[in-house]
């Protein structure tokens, strides 16, 4: 489903992404593992249509060209990001997000069966739906980005650090709704440093370090690697 290959990216003179290569296959779970400053994030943004890589990258999904597509095209083909910091329009309500969420030609006509498994996937939300979103707790406000997401029908979520700066308790309700969200068949892009719980829900793992694609394997040989599990130690949770 999605193709990248020999993806750089500079900021300037800084090499963030160096030759980066990687896929995910269609309804598959593929996590991202690194320290900060790794790449990650500006690999999903490259994805994303956010930042432009250097010449010579290559980006496909679904079969079709995405190197050099403007970010809105990119999520009316079928691409959603969920932004490290989440995003959310904190002056608008639960409600206004979600439908902001729908806005593209290919997710007005679903629009409904799309909030609704929102509202099944977080009940909060249906809930809270007239609350300003700048009223909510991190975990909430999580839940708001992610909806808003896939209001969009994507076939492709990303998800950049979603359990970042959240409770232990809301990290578990999180990947168990990322669970559910991948028994729908989408396919799911994870940045994460909870290496534990982001590859108990994943097929495939790659290891980034200083903007480089350094390992990749099934979540299951990454998971009980011992150089993993050094290297993550402190995020083994």
């Amino acid at each position: 489903m999605l193709e990248v290959s020999n993806l750089s990216l500079h900021y300037g003179r800084h090499n963030a992404l160096d030759r980066v290569s990687i896929r995910v296959g269609k309804g598959e779970t593929v996590v991202i593992l690194g320290a900060n400053g790794a790449g990650k994030s500006s690999l999903l943004k490259s994805i994303a249509g956010m930042t432009r890589p250097d010449p010579g990258a290559a980006l496909s999904f679904a079969g079709k060209t995405i190197s050099g597509v403007a970010a809105h095209d990119i999520v009316e083909a079928g691409i959603a990001l969920v932004p490290e910091g989440r995003g959310v329009f904190g002056d608008l309500t639960v409600r206004e997000n979600l439908a902001l969420g729908a806005y593209t030609k290919r997710a007005r006509a679903s629009a409904a069966t799309s909030l609704q498994f929102v509202h099944e996937l977080f009940p909060k939300l249906f809930d809270r739906g007239g609350q300003f979103v700048n009223t909510m707790s991190g975990g909430e406000q999580q839940m708001v980005a992610i909806g808003r997401a896939l209001m969009s029908k994507p076939d492709l979520l990303m998800l950049d650090e979603p359990s970042l700066g959240l409770a232990p308790v809301v990290v578990g309700e999180l990947f168990k709704s990322l669970a559910r969200i991948r028994e729908k068949g989408l396919a799911l892009l994870i940045v994460e440093q909870n290496v534990r719980r982001s590859l108990a829900i994943a097929d495939r793992g790659y290891l980034a370090e200083a903007g480089r694609i350094t390992g990749e394997g099934p979540a299951g040989e990454l998971m009980n690697d011992p150089a993993v599990q050094r290297a993550f130690l402190g995020a083994m949770v």
